[in-house]
């Protein structure tokens, strides 16, 4: 039964789609036979096709319409022949993706009239090795050798096994019978004008359209004159020009027009005179539009059309124009052996003129180059950069060219050229089997590759810092700028630094303007100072402000050029930041030699700086700002007063605890975490005590300081940190000290198996923070039944060892008052969100959260005593 009407024609759909539900389930060998033996019939039937269609339409060459249809079968099976369209298509065991091809349906297949056979041949075969049914709407004019070419096709598919119905077409093809198709499918592949593929854009279902071409071809004076004009009568006289990338215009170069012209005249080519141009530009459009009558017809029945007589073996009629606008009819598409001929004075303005031809009409579609291309690769680039056409070849004629394999074997063939978003399209390239599957991404759990990073060399061992300097003069250093602080400067600290670079010839200056908590401003001056001195080295000598400030100075040093708010922007996975860090080490080595056991700065990527403008603390992080070598030598802390020792060693306890339960931690940085917490709980009282007597305390803090480093360094920090950054800018605390009245209250939070938001992208399984708090209070051997009983005990462990070091129990305690600070209170909650440690938090807090941990730390918490064992609930949830 034909489908003349509507019920009937959504009736033959279903059928259709019904075979397709079948043929979903054939494997790819089914598939790749039934593929093959339909190349093989379309191609068998290439010369009764070809003449169907010139019968039919009255358009054309049947000799070339044979060598479209050979392309559409045997060149469509030679480029899919092995791609998988089947079920699994690609797999990667090792990072655990799996690709699956699924056909999306029934394709709706709308065929233009201008190639009525081969455009058949093409959709139907890359529909059946998609495993996709499809339904043709043939144009009016040329629905016999349409249905011809598809019922020769499905013929052969259902003699390989195919279900039967899986291609079929409409016999009597109208608007309303075409718009149903579009509408009922699931996707529809459209060939036509522009008009047909606007409609199957409109028509709710997923579209791929093609846009019309108006091709300009450029020949500029280094192009191999000959091979030129033959390519474009090549192009231009197949099928008598009913290629839609076949060329439209030609535009030469000044010098070399005459030339040109002589030789187009020579291969068969008419030069039209003024009166003969007029007369062909009145038979180009018809009210506007490209006249039906001229397309596909030959130049000689062109010229009778138009009034006057050419030789019958024309090969082409050239209308010398100048105008590019939409008033000269030449300056269309004319889908016809009629090429327009402009000259342009420079490559410059023969490619402004090709620029508004394909706006003009051929917008996405192909645009062609002639030029020597060893000598031309500014104008191949510029050509290629300035041209808004998805096929923008060269060297090549562009019917041929454009429809891919034949003068370029990475361009897919095809008969369906997408024109992009330029030409109204959904794709910009070839269309070709891929454009017809629904690719599955079937992805198993792969974390991301984690890392282990830590200076080259760290020197350790009390009194280590003169013999480790030494290596300096083994790598041939020269001229070192020292970066300290005042304080330390008029201690004499580096008095023995000096010494050994004076001993061993290298030139020295040194810097000692860096503030506590340094500023920008104070980064930039040091540059300053290093930029004059040009050092191969940098030591940074002191507690963490003289570090953070050499390694902003550092980058400033070596790369001036650099914006602080590049460096300082927030990322989330330092791997895949906006800005990358540039490299480091070009002009100097760093060497860290701390003279505090707390920070960690000597072997970690950080810096702490601050806008002295905003007041705000911008935390800087790349492996890049990381020492080349570190010298942790305990005699330059000796002298150490009281409050710098609690306060540094509080904070690597707080470095070593958020490592640990970080979302990045790993079972490399856990047990460097577990060992510095044990060390700083064992020897921070002596330290503090019996700092200028007791080497061992001070020896082994400053291992731990720096052994915490290494740990965070990797395994990042948490929300601690966040809030102390904040709280430390805003009321000027030291680092230390806010980390101490924050980090009991941060464990509360963290240490839940429930937490209201995990973090965002966690290395863990599942929320695992409360377990990790329980192994630290087992490794400090804190006793305790369940994981709260040690949470509970490690946190009264923490409270009674701040309370042993003088660090205040709560904000309030510290001496920030009311009044002071709850009207910082929302802004410290959101900056501290948004600090570059919050990402590494175990459980993802929100902005009230936060302010919740600021209240609290603020009023102090009723210590939880050594003999209580239940957490507060409320505290805990």
């Amino acid at each position: 039964m034909k489908p003349t009407n509507a019920e009937k024609l959504v009736q033959k759909i279903e059928r259709v789609r019904e075979a397709q539900r079948l043929y979903s389930t054939y494997s790819q060998d089914q598939v790749d036979e039934i593929f093959r033996q339909s190349a093989m019939a379309a191609n068998n039937a290439r010369i009764l096709l070809a003449k169907l269609a010139v019968e039919e339409t009255g358009m054309g060459l049947v000799e070339d319409k044979v060598i479209k249809n050979h392309f559409a079968s045997e060149y469509i099976y030679n480029q899919y022949k092995d791609s998988k369209t089947c079920g699994v298509i690609e797999t990667d065991e090792a990072f655990g993706i799996t690709k699956i091809a699924e056909p999306i349906g029934v394709i709706a297949a709308v065929v233009p009239t201008t190639n009525p056979t081969s455009t058949a041949i093409f959709k139907a075969l890359i529909a059946l090795k998609t495993r996709n049914g499809i339904i043709f709407s043939p144009h009016p004019r040329a629905k016999k050798s349409t249905i011809a070419a598809a019922k020769i096709v499905l013929e052969a598919a259902i003699a390989a096994g195919a279900p039967k119905d899986i291609i079929a077409w409409i016999d009597e093809p109208s608007v309303e019978l075409s718009q149903i198709v579009m509408s009922e499918c699931d996707l529809t592949l459209a060939t036509g004008g522009p008009g047909m593929v606007k409609s199957a854009y409109s028509s709710g279902k997923p579209a791929i359209g093609v846009g019309a071409g108006n091709t300009p071809a450029i020949i500029d004076e280094t192009a191999h004159l000959k091979m030129a004009v033959n390519s474009i009568l090549l192009s231009k006289t197949f099928d008598n020009g009913m290629i839609c990338a076949s060329e439209q215009s030609v535009i030469v170069i000044d010098r070399i027009y005459e030339e040109v012209k002589h030789e187009f005249e020579d291969r068969g080519a008419y030069i039209l005179n003024d009166e003969e141009t007029e007369k062909v530009r009145k038979v180009i459009l018809v009210n506007g539009v490209l006249n039906a009558e001229i397309v596909g017809q030959s130049a000689f029945k062109i010229a009778q059309l138009a009034g006057f007589t050419v030789p019958e073996y024309t090969k082409v009629l050239i209308g010398e124009v100048e105008s590019v606008e939409r008033d000269e009819a030449f300056s269309h598409e004319k889908l016809s052996p009629l090429l327009a001929m402009y000259k342009a004075g420079t490559f410059e303005e023969a490619l402004e003129k090709s620029v508004r031809l394909v706006k003009l009409g051929g917008f996405g579609h192909t645009s062609v180059l002639y030029t020597d291309e060893v000598k031309s690769h500014d104008r191949i680039e510029a050509f290629g950069t300035k041209m808004k056409t998805g096929r923008t070849i060269v060297n090549m004629p562009s019917s041929q060219g454009a429809i891919g394999d034949i003068f370029n074997f990475k361009l897919s063939p095809s008969l369906t050229l997408g024109c992009g978003s330029w030409g109204g399209n959904s794709v910009s390239e070839n269309v070709g089997v891929k454009h017809l599957l629904n690719i599955k991404s079937v992805a198993s759990r792969r974390e991301n590759m984690l890392w282990f990073r830590v200076p080259e060399k760290v020197y350790f061992k009390y009194g280590c810092m003169p013999v480790a300097l030494r290596e300096l003069k083994e790598l041939g250093r020269k001229r070192a700028f020292i970066v300290t602080d005042k304080v330390l400067y008029k201690l004499g600290f580096l008095d023995p630094v000096v010494k050994v670079l004076e001993e061993l010839g290298i030139e020295h200056t040194v810097y000692f303007d860096v503030e506590p908590d340094p500023t920008l401003d104070t980064a930039r001056r040091g540059a300053a100072e290093m930029i004059s001195f040009q050092p191969d080295t940098i030591i940074a000598l002191g507690g963490g402000s003289p570090m953070d400030a050499a390694k902003i100075m550092w980058v400033l040093y070596e790369h001036p050029e650099v914006r602080f708010e590049d460096l300082a922007m927030r990322f989330m996975d330092i791997r895949k930041r906006v800005y990358r860090f540039p490299t480091m080490g070009g002009k100097a080595m760093m060497v860290a030699i701390p003279t505090s056991a707390g920070t960690g700065s000597e072997v970690t990527p950080f810096a702490v700086i601050t806008d002295e403008v905003s007041g705000l603390k911008y935390p800087l992080a790349d492996y890049e700002l990381t020492p080349d070598m570190a010298i942790v030598d305990a005699e330059l802390m000796m002298k150490m007063p009281k409050g710098l020792t609690s306060a540094s060693g509080i904070d690597a306890l707080t470095h070593a605890l958020e490592a640990y339960v970080s979302v990045l931690a790993s079972e490399y940085t856990n047990g460097l975490a577990l060992e510095a917490i044990r060390l700083i709980f064992k020897y921070l009282p002596d330290a503090y005590n019996e700092g200028e007597t007791n080497v061992k305390a001070r020896e082994k803090m400053a291992h731990a300081a720096t052994v915490a480093g290494m740990a965070f360094a990797n395994a990042f920090l948490g929300i601690c940190h966040s809030l102390a950054h904040k709280l430390g800018a805003t009321h000027h605390v030291p680092h230390g000290v806010a980390n101490g009245m924050l980090i009991t209250e941060v464990i509360r939070f963290n240490a839940v198996d429930n937490p209201r938001k995990q973090a965002a992208f966690p290395q863990y399984k599942y929320p695992n923070a409360k377990w990790r708090y329980a192994r630290v209070a087992d490794y400090l051997n804190l006793g305790g039944e369940t994981d709260s009983e040690k949470i509970d005990l490690l946190i009264a462990a923490i409270d009674d060892l701040k309370a042993k070091v003088g660090i205040p129990a709560s904000i309030k305690e510290y001496g920030v008052s009311e009044k002071a600070f709850y009207p910082t209170l929302d802004a410290m909650s959101e900056q501290a969100f948004d600090d570059q440690c919050t990402g590494a938090n175990p459980r993802y807090p929100l902005i009230s959260e936060l302010k919740q941990l600021y209240i609290n730390a603020f009023e102090g918490k009723p210590k939880v005593e050594k003999d209580e064992l239940k957490l507060d609930e409320e505290a805990v949830a």
